[in-house]
């Protein structure tokens, strides 16, 4: 150890003073020798602490200082320093990280609430399995513009659980609960359930239960069902298969009736990305149409169209509507209504109309639709005259349905996204997912939806079939008949007092169409 001397700057070794004093004293020092010995060890010990400490105290404060000019001057001036103090290398790594965009939310309406409206989506009885997405998202999307407009709250929408299919889904199952909630919050304020001291009115029967008319204006609910939501504070609205009126609606209420379908309805991400996974299985082969195809045991029980069954088949079909006291309809004239154009086509006259409409052989066909009754006869025809048949129970692993199967919404909802991205959409009967999958794919850009036009379909393929036509002259025909039928711009067919005759808001929204996406969805 050594002694720092401020006027010589030197060190004079501790160790050899220490012998010499111990020479001049003697032995009778010892005493003495050890008191100075101590003095002489904690002076340099507090001596070499602070000097460390000060050492330690400069060093920070320079590092301080560099780092302050390297702030003010940039990098040039830090340019050789090694790159913890570099800012330049640190915005390289902010370069190399990926960014997340900002989720910018809408700022709160901010309104007099007059109650609280609680829904309950049971789809209706009649709805058959394919149809429940799109009946889902068209009742949502009015229960939403239907609050917004009596300055209500809107409880996150219940699903029936209990109704003909007994799928156990909730809301949070099929949507995005939380980016429909936050996407709307500058129009209309959304609850995942109602506030505690409400809920135990609610179980206390101190509300108030009903179902609303179908097909009414939005008058009706402003007149009629406002003053009950005032008296009660809470409203239920049951038997919600019914809907807002599809024409002559404040243009306000259509527009977020599409802003609501567009942008705030988003499927769950575990729906989303299997969707997306799909899309990228088939886009690896090339083009697909998707073929919404209605052909399950349940569509032709309650349509009571057999058209191709055997005896057997038609029997069977028809025990199953009897069983079901709410399909009300029970002698059906199958041959009478499939002239009418009122039952789906067949896979076999569906195939002649995809071959009419020179549909590519080679083209893929997906299959949106639940279990085909009688698949394997039944699908034979379509198969032979297009081989690259696909399903999503084809295209994914078991495992990765395994969470789908019993939930006839969520298999929908993939089929949904399918439907939306294909390079075609065919429909063989217009219901609910049908018809709104057709109006996103006008919203999306007008992509190519054929229409068919089943009452004229099934007289032609009479025709070609008893060789009253030939193919030249019944393809013509088809293609003559579906040439504006496409999914082109048009108008609605409005009919006055007849709402489930004319065309469907959801199925061409064209108050929607005239704007962007892009400005549309801007505010969600």
């Amino acid at each position: 150890m050594c002694r720092i001397e401020t006027s010589g700057r030197k060190c004079v070794e501790i160790g050899q003073g220490r012998g010499r004093e111990e020479e001049d004293m003697g032995g009778g020092g010892g005493l003495v020798k050890g008191v100075d010995k101590v003095k002489t060890s904690s002076k340099y010990k507090v001596k070499l602490w602070i000097f460390r400490a000060t050492t330690s105290v400069l060093l920070w404060t320079c590092i301080v200082q560099l780092t302050t000019v390297g702030e003010l001057w940039g990098p040039r001036v830090l340019k050789g320093w090694p790159s913890c103090f570099s800012y330049e290398s640190a915005s390289v790594l902010q370069e190399k990280l990926p960014e997340v965009p900002a989720r910018l939310l809408p700022p709160k309406r901010v309104y007099k609430n007059n109650g609280y409206l609680v829904v309950s989506c049971n789809g209706g009885l009649n709805q058959m399995r394919a149809a429940v997405s799109g009946q889902l998202v068209s009742l949502i999307c009015d229960m939403v513009a239907i609050a917004r407009y009596l300055n209500v709250t809107l409880i996150v929408p219940e699903l029936d659980k209990t109704s003909f299919w007994a799928d156990p889904s909730e809301f949070q199952d099929i949507f995005d609960v939380d980016h429909f909630i936050t996407s709307l919050r500058d129009e209309v304020r959304i609850l995942k359930a109602l506030p505690p001291r409400l809920k135990r009115r609610v179980e206390l029967g101190m509300s108030y239960s009903m179902p609303p008319i179908s097909w009414s204006d939005i008058s009706y609910y402003s007149d009629q069902i406002l003053p009950l939501i005032q008296k009660y504070k809470v409203l239920h609205l049951n038997r919600t298969d019914t809907r807002l009126a599809n024409n002559n609606q404040p243009l306000e209420i259509q527009k977020l009736r599409c802003r609501v379908n567009f942008g705030a309805l988003r499927f769950t991400s575990q729906i989303e990305e299997l969707g997306k996974r799909v899309i990228r299985l088939l886009r690896q082969n090339g083009p697909f149409l998707v073929l919404h195809l209605r052909y399950e045991m349940d569509m032709l029980a309650f349509s009571g169209c057999t058209q191709g069954c055997n005896i057997e088949e038609v029997e069977e079909l028809t025990r199953m509507r009897y069983a079901y006291p709410w399909w009300k309809e029970k002698v059906i004239n199958s041959d009478l209504k499939r002239k009418d154009g009122l039952c789906p086509l067949t896979p076999e006259e569906t195939a002649l109309t995809l071959r009419a409409l020179d549909i590519d052989p080679s083209m893929q066909i997906y299959i949106a639709a639940g279990e085909i009754y009688c698949a394997e006869r039944r699908m034979a025809t379509l198969a032979a005259a297009f081989p690259k048949l696909a399903r999503k129970e084809t295209l994914l692993e078991p495992s990765d349905l395994r969470f789908f199967q019993n939930h006839s919404s969520q298999m929908a909802a993939l089929d949904y996204l399918v439907a939306l991205e294909s390079d075609i959409f065919v429909p063989t009967y217009d219901g609910n997912m049908a018809k709104v999958v057709e109006g996103h794919r006008r919203f999306l850009g007008f992509k190519k939806t054929i229409l068919l036009e089943r009452r004229l379909l099934v007289d032609l393929i009479d025709q070609y079939t008893n060789g009253s036509m030939s193919w030249d002259e019944f393809s013509d025909a088809v293609k003559e008949a579906h040439a504006t039928r496409m999914g082109s711009p048009g108008k609605r067919l409005v009919i006055p007092d007849r709402p489930k005759e004319e065309d469907y808001f959801y199925s061409n929204p064209e108050e929607c169409l005239q704007q962007s996406g892009e400005t549309l969805l801007s505010s969600t």
